[in-house]
């Protein structure tokens, strides 16, 4: 299969974790940095994203999140398509910007 933007895949991880008492900022902290060690890259304070260059990929980042979920708050897990994410308006107040750089592919004969 010729990778392209129907199959290429991007994760996100949404959260929204409790951090009232110390033992929970703490575990706060843990699941962020557990997410940046698996190749996530901080969107916004509780979105992180990843660039999967199939489903198997994704799936196997997926099943990483899962293992890493907290006790308690809200995390949500999307797919997207590469050209699905193409298609998304980023803006800095009034100001658009640019999406985040894809990582370059590789296709070996």
């Amino acid at each position: 299969m010729r990778l392209n933007e129907y199959r290429i895949l991007w994760v996100l991880v949404f959260f929204d974790l409790p951090t009232e008492t110390k033992k929970d900022r703490h575990i706060y902290a843990k699941f962020r940095k557990d997410l940046l060690r698996d190749g996530f890259s901080m969107f916004q304070f509780s979105i992180y994203l990843r660039h999967c260059s199939s489903r198997e990929n994704a799936d196997v980042h997926i099943k990483r999140v899962k293992k890493l979920l907290p006790p308690k708050g809200h995390v949500g897990i999307m797919t997207i398509t590469d050209k699905q994410f193409g298609m998304m308006e980023l803006y800095y107040g009034k100001e658009e910007k640019d999406l985040p750089n894809t990582p370059q592919q590789l296709e070996l004969f």
